[in-house]
């Protein structure tokens, strides 16, 4: 038997002027460390791991980039709502 995929995705764009900079990237990472499975950034073909401020530096996001924001599980739906929130509300700058 195979393994049941419980993903949920968000597609999203970049909306504040600085892009997806440290200060976001950090809150971002934040709310991904709370997930109980994994939470996931891709972009194009790059797929990283939401809970890393690194690797959501290396996706170099700048305004207007689409982006979809991914998690493994559907007990971690509120997670995925919260970082969309922030996303859609330019981090608050």
């Amino acid at each position: 038997m195979g393994a049941t995929v419980n993903t949920l995705s968000k597609k999203i764009v970049i909306k504040n002027e600085l892009g997806l900079h440290a200060r976001p990237a950090a809150r971002i990472a934040k709310l991904a460390r709370k997930a109980t499975s994994s939470v996931w950034i891709i972009r194009d073909n790059e797929k990283i791991d939401a809970s890393s401020v690194i690797d959501i530096l290396t996706l170099a996001c700048m305004k207007g980039t689409k982006i979809v924001i991914q998690i493994d599980d559907h007990s971690d739906l509120n997670i995925l709502s919260q970082i969309i929130t922030l996303i859609e509300n330019s981090f608050e700058e």
